[in-house]
């Protein structure tokens, strides 16, 4: 802290934050409020729309720890020492450097903000830019100087004007002046020449250009101007979760900023000497052309199968580079799981072969072993079915940066792949392994971190081994459990096929979650069914507490799970259906004999048809009859009757069956009130021909209505009443709707009760 002008201020200002961070992460993680650490860290992120998640409130105090960090390195100031003497362009880059660093550090203080509050900083890198162009005169070739600021002029004129776009709310142009396919690439146009110029100037340390880099890798994978719709409020939002974290990561760039000043303002970092590039000893071609050509054998039987990529659209690996990230960073994503499916790997050993440098295999070797675990990964969270392969516009989307025609589809609709990942994984890891056995440096030139990584990266990959010397054998989903959609069998419906036995007991644990197996293979699984089989069966309270103690299950209310290898459980679970099955029927017939006790409607004179349901109906939302709305009229409620153009609707009680009567007469019918409670009566335009009243919720459909499918205007009487039985307050509910051709619209009340029930 000494060697810097404000070292000890500035890490008492670090401390502080970074103990008001811990100390809200702790209240966050007590309380389940998160918001005063959200405002700390990120700037907001209102709890109601990204819900409280220990994890992700972890991730907050990791990242509020590296902003306190981060604070430290840009208020420390510069290097202790007499100030350097500077021309006039480094004084200005220097203060510009300083004031863009306020104004990035203005927009975390507790004041409301106004849109037009970031035009300076807009006008400001205009500044920086062109200073920037003057300082690496002698650094770089006139020609990347020149592509930087270009780039950077254009990059300050864009900000600028979406400053003003989503300032005056003008979002319609907002795609025009900040495009989503772009992201940060004019941007970083302008910063990769500017870090090669520092990485060449004596006046910057490695260490600025390395904050440089991890903001330039930060820019391409943020969207840039691209704005993402997610909506929150129902769980954890990966989208979200992105965003802030990239947010919180920001502040690399203030970092890059911050340090550039302050090596333009102290003494100039002492270079260390140059040392000759270490070149590992030749080895016999043989064994390097094992290396080389390991990478090529998948690529190989892919191609030959019309299959030039590595992973395609599977995993989780795509998940994030599709859905998470920048636009440019998918396309480049892309161009690397292309390269990797057609064996450009084999290009890099061949150099590394060839070259032999200790850190060109370094990075070799890296490289593929980040790529192995990627095809891991990929691998290990394939769905069978992704959701985005169930919506066409999705799929072509997802598709549309991959050669054309590369991927097919099966008759079920599914996306055809290749290889799977996990043999590329296999030789790009043996590729590295032989490198390492090869050209590893010997015991004496390892440091002590190498040997501390290797250790962990061992024990980490010991832990898997407990599952991985199980086979797995198959895996049964819940999605294999059920018949396939209407849309993956051209809109014909399949009947699902029937569950018995052993499948019946592997589906009902994966579709109901009984059980905490979720990839457990269905073997392991059907073990430890007919283990719990064993306790339901014997039926030992002592047994049945203990499994309750230690695997939390209650074992006594898994009939239903255990139906279909358990005998115990199969007849317990066929007596209650029996038992359900007869207390359906006995009310079955109870509503009947109802019905039949109702008194039979003897009609005045004789309709035209007359039908009275054998079986009560159970309606419940009661019985509405549709047809073509006219243009004109208004809704009419009187009682249970309900009128709108070119509906009506007859309100029945949900909680009781209906003993319906259906008359139609070929001319006005006498009004009978007499043993009703309501009779109304109303207009109704037959333009189908068919009038009939229906339930869409139960399923409920009445005999049509209409004279002989007549077209025109009718008079529809409705006459409701309740019917005592055996003392109750109710009983059941009696229903006579009587239709006949005539004019008029008019609501005609006949009979109301003298109080509603």
């Amino acid at each position: 802290m000494r060697r810097y002008r404000f070292g000890r201020i500035a890490a008492l200002v670090a401390a502080a934050y970074v103990a008001a961070v811990v100390v809200s992460g702790v209240l966050a993680l007590t309380t389940g409020n998160p918001a005063l650490l959200r405002e700390i860290v990120a700037g907001g992120w209102d709890p109601d729309f990204m819900p409280y998640t220990w994890w992700v409130e972890l991730l907050m105090v990791a990242g509020g720890i590296l902003q306190g960090w981060a604070y430290w390195q840009v208020l420390r100031g510069r290097a202790v020492g007499a100030a350097v003497v500077n021309d006039r362009p480094v004084r200005l880059l220097r203060v510009a450097l300083y004031v863009s660093v306020a104004c990035t550090l203005l927009y975390r203080l507790p004041i409301p903000y106004q849109w037009w509050f970031g035009l300076p900083s807009d006008l400001l890198d205009l500044a920086i830019v062109w200073l920037f162009f003057v300082l690496l005169a002698g650094a770089l070739p006139r020609w990347l100087r020149v592509l930087g600021l270009v780039a950077g002029l254009v990059n300050a004129a864009m900000g600028t004007a979406a400053t003003f776009v989503y300032g005056l709310g003008l979002w319609s142009a907002a795609h025009y002046v900040a495009p989503y396919q772009l992201g940060n690439v004019v941007y970083l146009l302008w910063l990769v020449p500017v870090l090669a110029g520092q990485a060449r100037d004596a006046r910057w340390s490695r260490g600025t250009v390395r904050m440089g880099m991890a903001s330039a890798a930060l820019s391409l994978l943020s969207s840039g101007g691209h704005s993402s719709v997610s909506f929150g409020g129902w769980g954890v939002d990966y989208d979200l979760v992105i965003m802030m974290a990239l947010g919180v990561l920001g502040i690399f760039g203030t970092v890059w900023q911050a340090r550039s000043a302050h090596d333009l303002g102290g003494p100039p970092p002492v270079p260390s000497p140059p040392q000759p590039a270490r070149v590992a000893p030749a080895r016999p071609w043989p064994l390097a052309a094992v290396a080389v050509a390991l990478p090529l054998i998948p690529a190989a039987v892919n191609l030959a199968g019309g299959m030039p990529v590595w992973t395609g659209p599977r995993g989780w690996v795509d998940d994030l580079f599709h859905g998470y990230v920048s636009y440019p960073a998918t396309v480049l994503w892309v161009v690397v799981d292309v390269l990797v499916g057609v064996g450009a790997p084999a290009v890099l050993i061949l150099v590394a072969v060839v070259r032999r440098t200790r850190r060109l295999l370094r990075v070799t070797m890296s490289a593929l072993i980040v790529a192995a675990l990627a095809g891991v990964v990929s691998a290990t969270t394939t769905e069978r079915e992704a959701d985005w392969q169930l919506i066409p516009d999705l799929a072509e989307q997802r598709l549309a940066l991959y050669p054309g025609g590369v991927f097919d589809l099966n008759a079920n609709g599914e996306v055809l792949f290749g290889l799977s990942p996990l043999w590329y994984s296999a030789a790009l890891a043996a590729s590295a392994l032989v490198l390492l056995l090869l050209y590893g440096a010997p015991p004496t030139a390892r440091l002590r971190h190498h040997v501390l990584v290797t250790a962990l990266a061992t024990s980490v990959a010991l832990c898997f081994l407990p599952a991985a010397d199980q086979s797995r054998g198959p895996v049964t989903t819940a999605r294999d459990c059920s018949p396939p959609d209407p849309w993956e069998t051209n809109g014909e419906p399949v009947a699902p096929e029937p569950l018995t036995g052993p499948r019946a007991f592997i589906c009902a644990v994966r579709q109901r979650q009984a059980l905490a197996f979720a990839t457990t293979p269905d073997q392991v699984l059907l073990d430890h069914g007919r283990r719990l089989c064993g306790a339901y069966t014997r039926n030992d309270p002592r047994e049945l507490a203990r499994l309750r103690d230690t695997e939390g299950l209650s074992v006594d209310h898994l009939s239903g799970v255990l139906a279909g290898i358990c005998p115990a459980a199969h007849a317990k679970i066929t007596a209650e259906a029996a038992v359900r099955q007869r207390e359906s029927e006995e009310f079955d017939a109870e509503e009947r004999r109802k019905c039949d006790a109702t008194p039979r409607h003897r009609p005045l004179i004789r309709p035209a048809k007359a039908i009275r349901l054998k079986e009560p109906e159970w309606p419940e939302v009661g019985l509405a009859l549709y047809d073509e709305p006219s243009a004109e009229g208004r809704s009419t409620s009187v009682g249970p009757v309900n009128v709108a153009p070119g509906q009506v609707t007859v309100g029945t009680h949900p909680d009781f069956h209906v003993c319906v009567t259906l008359e139609t007469y070929t001319r006005r019918p006498p009004i009978e009130s007499k043993g009703w409670d309501h009779v109304v009566e109303v207009g109704f335009a037959n333009r189908s021909g068919e009038m009939t009243f229906m339930d869409g919720l139960s399923g409920t459909v009445l005999p049509d209505l209409s004279l002989n499918g007549r077209k025109g205007h009718y008079r529809i009487r409705v006459h409701l009443a309740w019917f005592p039985w055996k003392g109750d307050a109710y009983g059941t509910q009696r229903l006579l709707i009587m239709a006949y051709p005539g004019p008029g619209d008019k609501t005609v009340v006949h009979r109301k009760p003298a109080k509603d029930r």
